[in-house]
């Protein structure tokens, strides 16, 4: 029989399943080199394959008690992947559940994370105590969340706000929420470059922007010296946001993740020409 088939041949017993076959095991071998590049999980891989690349030259040079020992290691491979690569595979697993078609499974748990920022920043707001929290999207903060210190709790108003009170051994910095839980605190965020903006703004309100201009997350900022809650995303800051405002405006960004970039910083400007009516 004749393996070797010309790509006429090939195009004859090539059914569609085997294309949409191809296909599904390319994305899932491309979206699981993007989650581990940059990572520890990118070396340890590195070392995974030395190993089984170990267990071929010790086959090829007769090398059987080196041999025995790999393929005795290699016995545990699953779990070993396991172990190794939980971090990950939790991730993508929740990467496969923040799909748009099992979006509003969760949609109850995302509210409730929005009512307790909102409630934070009512507390934090009503004393002038300064805060700078960063809602991950689509776009990973994982430098970020790196400069700071891990947390990995829920969200609740009086976690929130207790990180930022004066004195504090995480206040100085930002709080990261990712995947509906504070992943971290005392985050450092880059400050934005960008010459067109107020000379009001401090130092929080610039890394908010700064963030925003890297990565498509969403930021809330309660000034310190006024108190006022304001909002950031794509590079754009809204200012003097009321705890209706701040609401409404949480639940069309993150409840509306697909949508263009345009169409966010225009809701975002409408919202804070009235604002700015409303305090004139």
């Amino acid at each position: 029989m004749n393996v070797l088939l010309n790509p006429l041949e090939w195009l004859d017993i090539l059914r569609w399943q085997d294309i949409a076959d191809i296909l599904i095991v390319a994305y899932l071998i491309y979206r699981l080199l993007l989650m581990i590049r940059g990572t520890r999980t990118a070396q340890m891989l590195i070392g995974l394959f030395v190993v089984v690349g170990g267990y071929f030259v010790a086959q090829r040079f007769e090398l059987y008690i080196l041999s025995w020992v790999i393929r005795n290691l290699l016995g545990y491979l699953f779990l070993t992947i396991l172990v190794i690569f939980h971090p990950e595979i939790r991730r993508m697993l929740a990467q496969v559940g923040q799909n748009t078609f099992f979006r509003h499974f969760y949609g109850i748990e995302k509210s409730q994370v929005i009512d307790e920022i909102v409630r934070s920043t009512e507390w934090l707001s009503s004393r002038r105590i300064g805060a700078l929290m960063v809602i991950e999207r689509g776009i990973g903060l994982k430098p970020f969340i790196n400069s700071g210190v891990t947390v990995e709790a829920e969200i609740s108003k009086e976690l929130l706000s207790s990180i930022f009170i004066s004195g504090a051994p995480l206040h100085d910095g930002a709080a990261i929420i990712k995947d509906n839980r504070l992943v971290a605190a005392a985050c450092f965020l880059p400050l934005t470059l960008s010459s067109d903006i107020s000379q009001e703004l401090g130092t929080r309100h610039r890394a908010a922007i700064g963030v925003t201009e890297e990565t498509d997350a969403v930021v809330v900022i309660v000034s310190e010296e006024t108190g006022s809650v304001s909002i950031a995303v794509a590079g754009e800051i809204t200012r003097h946001l009321t705890s209706s405002e701040l609401k409404r405006v949480l639940k069309n960004l993150l409840g509306g993740i697909s949508e263009t970039q345009p169409r966010k910083v225009s809701r975002l400007s409408k919202l804070s020409r009235s604002a700015q009516k409303a305090q004139e």
